[in-house]
Parts: C-alpha cells; structure tokens; sequence
C-alpha cells in the first residue's frame, strides 16, 4: 500500500479514523477454533486421539496432515501434499518437524485413554532431506489398550497450548524453572538433541540473536517470491479466517481496513518504502526488542526421521512452557535453506555452535510473557480424513 493511500485513509480528520479502526475491530470467529472445543467430544478412540493430535504446532499453520483410519486398531499418517511451502521450506524440513509435534499429541492423546500408540516411521520406505516429499506414509500407528501405558502431564496442556507473536513484557524473564521444565521435555524426545538458551543475563549474546532474527525477518518480507508465498497463507479479518480455517491469522484493525477498501495487495510483492512494509518490519522490530530470552533445538544429524524427532521434541518444549504460562513463538527465518537466507542462516548456526555441516538448528524461538490470544485457527477433523 502506497503512503498517499494511507494518507486518503486517514485524511478525513481523527475522529473518522478512530471510528473506523474501532468498527474492524474483530476476534477469532468462534466456528475456526472449534475444533480446541470438539476434541475432548469424540467417542471413537481413535477419532479421539486424532482430535487433539491436529491441534499441533506446525509450518505456518498449514496443519498438513493426511489421516487414514481404513484399517482397525490403525491410524495412518501421511502429509499432505497440497500443503507445503517449497519458496521458505525448499527441502520439507518444517514440514516433516510438523509431522512430529502431531505424532507427538497423538502419542500423549493415547497415552490418556490408556492405548499404547505404536509408532512406526516411513513403513513404505523415506525420502532423503534433500528431495521432494512423496505420497509415501509418514507414520502407520497402531493403537492397543494398554493398562500399563503411563499418562504424561504434558497432555494436560494441549488445549492451552498457543503459539504467541505478540510483544513479550521485557522485564520479566523467563524463570529457571520453566527453562529446566522445558530442558526436561526436550531430553524426554525420541532423539538425542542439544536444548540451549538465552535470558537477560546474556545481553550481549540477546543482542545478537535479535539482530540475526531482524535480519532474517526482513529478507523474507523483501524477498519476492517468499513474501507472496507467505501472502497465499494470510487470512485478513474474521470472514477470511472462518472460510479457510488455516494459515497465518491477521485481526489488527488496520489491514482489515485495508483489505476492505482493496487496498491490501497481496497478489504483487511490496515496493521498497511500502507503507504497509515498513509497518510490518517495524512491528516486528519492536516484538524482538521487547524479547527477554530465545531458545534452541540442534540436532547432529538431518534425515527425515531426526527431523520428525525435533518437531516431537519441539511439541513437547512447548507444552512445558505452557505449563509455566511461558509464551512461544518460532523464528524459523533464519533456519530457512533459500539461497537469499544464507547470511543469517550462517550467523545463527555459528551463535548457536552448529559447528558440524550436518549439524542442524532444528527449532528457534523467542520466549516469554504476554497477554493471552486465542488459539489458531483448525480445519476441523473431517478436513484430514483421508482414504489410501
């Protein structure tokens, strides 16, 4: 949106453009957060399990999940296709750490009903990190009652689990215990992996994980191709979230202005000195500069499997944190494998020791308190109902 827009926007006198932007003040519409309702309502087990399964993190909310439930007792997972992001996640790593956080819900949704879920990976063989994803099973799941199967307390906070991109309150650090907590969840995952972070005791090593994310943050909004893929997924105002039920939620007053006077373009790429880019690189300056503590996920090796491990991993860091009422909020940027990334691709693994080439910064995330915000949006259960 060009400045001289804005300007015609506002121009009409204070008054008209304080009404204005209280009138498109809008809230998450109630039918694309019924799924965090519906999930404790399922009968069928595993319909259940399912349920609080695809209430997951993953990738820009793209919930890229295949279910089949054809066979008793059984649950395959594959991902779907349709859903990826080859301009940010060329190589599917995102995508695959999403597999991971859902089979991880899954896991503790079983665990809660007293099934043992057993797991197994790729039953028709995997691709490598480098190559495109396939039809190929990412899980086949087998489900048996189990009166051993231990309940974690981790599940407890599924529901509550958010992920957070406002600003965080800068004076109030994360404190030890929630960092052991979540230290303690990472070392329960499925893989070996390195759990770092940072506070404010760190300020200067704080600095530098800001001015990487700031970086990161800024050549994928001035990067053509990955911004407009990003603008594919962004839903603007609370009809555009209802209808699609996915993707990045956007509610603040202005864009939805914006997007009702069909001045919000996202079918071209922003100019440089764009009025609305400039707003979004300096909203999200102010969101790192208000960030009391980051914290990481590395793994040694980067196959699918270990990939689907970290996103295992991830959920359950996550989890934790919820537990300690710790907000979370990924800053995948910088982890991204496009060429235009490289300088803070290389900033943030040399920061965070990935000293080996097959070492891999799976997870970044800036982390700490804020006001609550509702969860995201989901496509509802029937959405991912699938037939092999």
């Amino acid at each position: 949106m060009k400045r001289r827009n804005f300007i015609r926007i506002a121009g009409g006198g204070v008054v008209l453009a304080a009404a204005t932007l209280t009138g498109c003040a809008q809230t998450t519409p109630a039918e694309a957060i019924e799924a965090w309702q519906s999930a404790q309502r399922e009968a069928d087990p595993r319909r259940w399990v399912v349920s609080h399964a695809i209430l997951a993190p993953n990738a820009h909310n793209l919930q890229s999940w295949l279910v089949d439930l054809g066979t008793p007792n059984e649950i395959v997972l594959r991902c779907d296709l349709k859903r990826l992001l080859p301009e940010t996640d060329p190589f599917s790593r995102q995508i695959m750490m999403s597999q991971g956080t859902f089979l991880e819900l899954l896991d503790l949704a079983a665990r809660e009903r007293g099934l043992r879920a057993d797991i197994e990976l790729f039953p028709r063989g995997v691709s490598a990190p480098t190559d495109q994803l396939d039809g190929r099973a990412i899980a086949r799941i087998h489900l048996t009652a189990d009166p051993m199967a231990k309940k974690d307390p981790l599940f407890a906070q599924i529901l509550n689990r958010r992920t957070n991109r406002s600003a965080y309150d800068p004076a109030r650090p994360v404190p030890e215990q929630a960092w052991k907590a979540m230290a303690e969840a990472a070392a329960n995952a499925a893989t070996p992996l390195r759990f770092g972070w940072a506070g404010p005791q760190q300020a200067e090593v704080l600095k530098r994980h800001r001015d990487i994310a700031i970086e990161a943050w800024r050549i994928e909004l001035t990067t053509e191709r990955t911004v407009l893929e990003s603008y594919k997924v962004l839903r603007v105002g609370a009809a555009e979230i209802a209808q699609h039920r996915d993707g990045v939620s956007l509610l603040d007053p202005l864009p939805v202005l914006m997007n009702r006077l069909g001045l919000l373009d996202r079918t071209h790429a922003p100019a440089p000195g764009d009025f609305a880019l400039k707003a979004q690189v300096n909203g999200f300056n102010e969101k790192i500069a208000s960030t009391p503590g980051f914290l990481w996920l590395i793994t040694d090796t980067n196959d699918r499997a270990t990939q689907v491990a970290a996103g295992r991993a991830y959920a359950r860091v996550q989890l934790a944190a919820t537990a300690h009422g710790v907000s979370m909020h990924p800053l995948q940027q910088a982890l991204q494998e496009y060429p235009e990334q490289a300088g803070p691709h290389t900033a943030i693994r040399g920061l965070l020791g990935a000293v080996q080439p097959a070492h891999t910064v799976q997870m970044w995330a800036r982390v700490g308190f804020a006001p609550e915000v509702s969860p995201a949006p989901r496509r509802g259960l029937a959405a991912h109902m699938a037939v092999a």
